[in-house]
């Protein structure tokens, strides 16, 4: 027998619901506090939009802000995006740095702006600042909490300062203070460690760490991917072509980073446009972002179906081959769909450029004729044992040989060639390949079985 209290955890967002109806802070505050991340997120996605923003109101700017860090930045920035601008800034302010702008950077531009405009000037010059940068380089995931004095600084200077400004820095990373000369050049990294057993009277120049290891703000994820592979490191000082320190990137942020790229390639090849789709997200909204896909797919899908419209009085003579077409279109798209794959994720990394062209379709080339041998053998094979007609294995056998070797070579170069002309590779690349196999396919098949038509029909 189902109790209250069972389906009260297994359906928190009642519980919620309740809270918010009756304002009661401190229980919804409670009720929050004993929710896993995950539970949250489900939880606020099943609250309705009016709720969502009265839940907003009701908690402090520092308690929604903890709300809004456990769920996605899309569904965080239309909750936030409906409140009053002032309201929206109090909270952007408790967010950490870096997802204050994951969540800025989801607003139409005119409501990010606003809020922008109500931040304080600090807050609102580092924003604007991270802003600026590429979501995808060491500036745009770097974050603003971290510790920084400059070099002529004493000891005792430093430890007075961690003490006054305890409160301030409870969520900063104290392993490691950044040193810097007056200019704010990066000169060194200061241990925690050493700032604690050094003399009180010393400067921190004298026990620091010179010259540390650096990135710079245009680093791209697979440099960085590459630096924490390579060395075990928390974090990294980030610094312009100046040596100016900016801010500093985590290694957690970089895997974050990867893991979103990642999602979002995935949402795009599955024809998701426009980025991410929550189901709690407005249906015109989630409804738009498919549609601008499949209006497109399906103008593609009618050019290929037209070559069949060409040979119908062939396929009408050997109808057996309709069994096939699916078969041979299906499997090229397979293997086309491997190639650019690897070529998506070989850019992202950073392995191959555009200019790697040649060689990329080289490497296809053998890939592409290897396997297209051994399919179209296989399909050659059943073919010839289902219908005992020779003619119609090599057909088909050697279609889907050829329409293979085609797809592997299209789907191989043509991320390549996209990147190149500035386009994303990741959404054009389905629909011009699932085209392009498509008609070379049915090409392919019914202008052999043309052909041998009078072998074919014995």
């Amino acid at each position: 027998m189902t109790t209250v209290k069972e389906t009260r955890d297994e359906q928190p967002w009642r519980e919620i619901e309740e809270e918010i109806e009756g304002a009661n802070v401190a229980a919804l505050e409670e009720t929050l506090e004993l929710l896993t991340a995950s539970d949250t997120a489900r939880a606020i996605s099943r609250l309705s939009a009016h709720d969502q923003q009265r839940l907003l109101q009701l908690l402090s700017p520092e308690e929604a802000a903890a709300v809004l860090e456990d769920i996605p930045d899309a569904q965080a920035a239309d909750m936030i995006g409906q409140l009053p601008t002032n309201a929206a800034a109090a909270i952007m302010v408790e967010l950490p740095s870096d997802h204050a702008v994951d969540v800025l950077a989801e607003m139409v531009p005119a409501t990010s702006e606003a809020i922008l405009r109500e931040l304080p000037a600090e807050e609102q010059a580092e924003a604007r600042e991270l802003l600026s940068y590429d979501e995808n380089t060491a500036g745009g995931i770097m974050i603003k909490e971290y510790l920084v004095y400059e070099q002529g600084l004493l000891v005792v200077d430093v430890l007075r300062d961690l003490e006054e400004h305890a409160p301030a820095y409870v969520d900063f990373n104290v392993q490691y203070s950044y040193i810097v000369d007056g200019d704010g050049r990066l000169t060194g990294v200061l241990r925690l460690r050493d700032l604690v057993l050094a003399q009180r009277q010393t400067t921190i120049a004298s026990v620091m760490i010179e010259n540390p290891t650096s990135v710079r703000t245009d680093a791209g994820l697979a440099e960085l991917h590459d630096f924490f592979e390579d060395h075990a490191f928390i974090g990294l000082p980030v610094v312009d072509d100046q040596g100016l320190l900016h801010g500093v990137i985590l290694r957690t942020a970089v895997l974050q980073a990867e893991s979103r790229v990642a999602d979002e390639t995935y949402l795009v090849s599955t024809g998701i446009v426009g980025g991410e789709e929550l189901r709690s997200m407005g249906f015109l909204r989630r409804s738009g972002r498919r549609l601008s896909w499949l209006t497109i797919n399906i103008l593609l899908n009618v050019v290929a179906a037209s070559v069949i419209a060409v040979y119908q009085d062939t396929l009408s003579a050997v109808i057996v081959l309709a069994v096939f077409l699916p078969i041979i279109s299906d499997m090229s798209g397979c293997s086309g769909n491997q190639a650019v794959a690897v070529s998506i994720r070989e850019l992202s990394l950073g392995v191959i450029r555009p200019r790697d062209f040649v060689r990329v379709f080289w490497k296809e080339g053998i890939m592409g004729v290897t396997n297209g041998l051994v399919l179209g053998l296989l399909l050659g094979i059943v073919a010839w044992v289902w219908q005992g007609n020779l003619a119609l294995g090599l057909v088909v056998g050697g279609a889907l040989a050829a329409n293979t070797l085609v797809a592997v070579l299209l789907g191989g170069a043509l991320p390549l060639v996209l990147r190149g002309l500035n386009q994303d590779p990741a959404l054009a690349s389905g629909p011009i390949l699932t085209t392009v196999t498509d008609m070379c396919g049915f090409l392919l098949v019914l202008n052999l079985a043309a052909a041998y038509v009078a072998q074919l029909t014995v």
